[in-house]
């Protein structure tokens, strides 16, 4: 039963994860107000904007993140077809290779780029008649670009009066070689940064492709690499997209479930249960079983783990991956050790079961935080799930302190037992420290 009701809190993953994908819009910024915003579907960007219907023209600010120091926060409009990078006319945000300073350039994404072989180069947007623009972090001039810092890029575009639908996209990435842009993560998520929207009423449509896959890269690298411009893109569908998402909560949802809550019962259940002399080795196949089970679903959370971290080659969460391999490596050790379990006759039995102790313990403690780790690289810190996962941990931590205080009881009882049975021997009373 309390396996099930963690599963059922933490599945509340499933509702919290998109929103914290999503960015929450927002109408003013420190120098501007506009009067309509969205929320984008990744990367917890968001856009605002005012639309002037007597000249066409579209007043806009992008709010997007930095994911490194040295990276760029890209944004920008397709003027001819939706669902795409190719063609596109961008702003990018990034730091002054010179100056450190935030400088916004335009780039062009057409066609061409894929026969080239040198760096993305800064030119003048053609096909999309932009006014004025600018780009600036949060927190004014005393902020600095970092990872997880906040970026705002306005821009004044002149629209066709028959036109108010606005293919736009959006992207970021880890490095800038001298003023060239390098490629951004190829994960789902990010091969999906973009949509369509109407100035006029505010509503997003989430552009699908006629085709699941998609030839396309953006924003590319050095000499080095051939300078292609489009990745091809195998999930660029929303629901491919959705996929993605339910993958992180997947993952998330069983490695809780196992290495978070099914070991440390299991642990439990092999320290007290085998002290009740009345079920005899019953407790053995319990802690086998909870065990077993636990390090089967475990697996399968470590195996979803190695996907999302393969589709994720410019993301890198080092602790919360150094703690996985290592609790996975503990886990197996274990699982293998059952298998040169000596009797309890043989003489490096001791040695064994020192060995099985502390491996335990410490794929229990790597098992737990590795968990809290998961919760902070989901942005779920403080989410319901978490919440839910922390009650059913600290009921097993308060059943352990119940339990820990009746085998002292018992201990001590018995301990006095056999003192009134001595009876008049000399001894030591171990629960009072006193002396007979």
């Amino acid at each position: 039963m309390a396996t099930l009701i963690l599963s059922f809190l933490l599945l509340l993953l499933a509702t919290k994860l998109p929103e914290s994908l999503a960015g929450h819009c927002t109408t003013t910024t420190a120098t501007k107000s506009f009067e309509k915003c969205i929320s984008l579907p990744t990367q917890q960007a968001s856009i605002a904007w005012t639309y002037h219907p007597h000249n066409a023209t579209l007043d806009l600010c992008f709010f997007g993140t930095f994911i490194s120091p040295s990276g760029w926060v890209g944004w920008g409009i397709n003027p001819d077809s939706p669902a795409q990078m190719t063609g596109s006319r961008v702003l990018i945000a990034f730091p002054d290779p010179n100056s450190g300073q935030l400088i916004l350039l335009p780039y062009v994404l057409d066609s061409s780029v894929k026969l080239q072989k040198g760096p993305l180069l800064s030119r003048p947007l053609d096909l999309v008649r932009l006014s004025s623009s600018s780009a600036s972090l949060y927190g004014g001039k005393m902020a600095t670009i970092r990872n997880g810092a906040s970026v705002q890029i306005y821009a004044s575009v002149k629209l066709s009066s028959n036109n108010t639908k606005i293919h736009h996209v959006w992207n970021r990435g880890l490095y800038v070689q001298g003023y060239s842009p390098t490629i951004h993560p190829t994960t789902s998520t990010d091969l999906s940064s973009f949509s369509t929207f109407d100035v006029t009423s505010g509503i997003q449509i989430l552009s699908q492709p006629l085709i699941s896959h998609t030839t396309t890269k953006f924003f590319l690298t050095s000499a080095r690499f051939d300078l292609t411009l489009f990745l091809s893109i195998g999930f660029a569908t929303v629901n491919q997209n959705s996929g993605s998402r339910a993958l992180k909560v997947t993952h998330g949802v069983v490695n809780a479930i196992s290495w978070g809550f099914l070991l440390p019962a299991g642990a439990v259940t092999a320290r007290y249960l085998r002290q009740m002399q009345s079920i005899g080795p019953t407790w053995f196949y319990i802690h086998a079983a909870i065990q077993l089970t636990g390090f089967l679903l475990g697996t399968i959370g470590f195996s979803i783990g190695i996907v999302l971290g393969h589709n994720s080659p410019g993301v890198t969460y080092g602790l919360h991956r150094s703690l996985g391999i290592a609790t996975f490596t503990a886990a197996a050790l274990q699982t293998l050790a059952l298998l040169f379990r000596p009797k309890t006759t043989n003489k490096f039995r001791r040695y064994w079961k020192s060995y099985h102790h502390f491996v335990g313990y410490a794929c229990v403690v790597m098992g737990v935080v590795n968990v809290f780790q998961g919760f902070e690289v989901l942005r779920e810190g403080r989410s319901y799930a978490k919440l839910g996962y922390c009650l059913c941990l600290s009921t097993l931590v308060g059943v352990c302190v119940a339990m820990e205080v009746n085998s002292w009881v018992v201990f001590c009882r018995k301990a006095k037992e056999e003192k009134m049975k001595r009876d008049g021997l000399t001894g030591v009373d171990r629960c009072s420290g006193s002396h007979s």
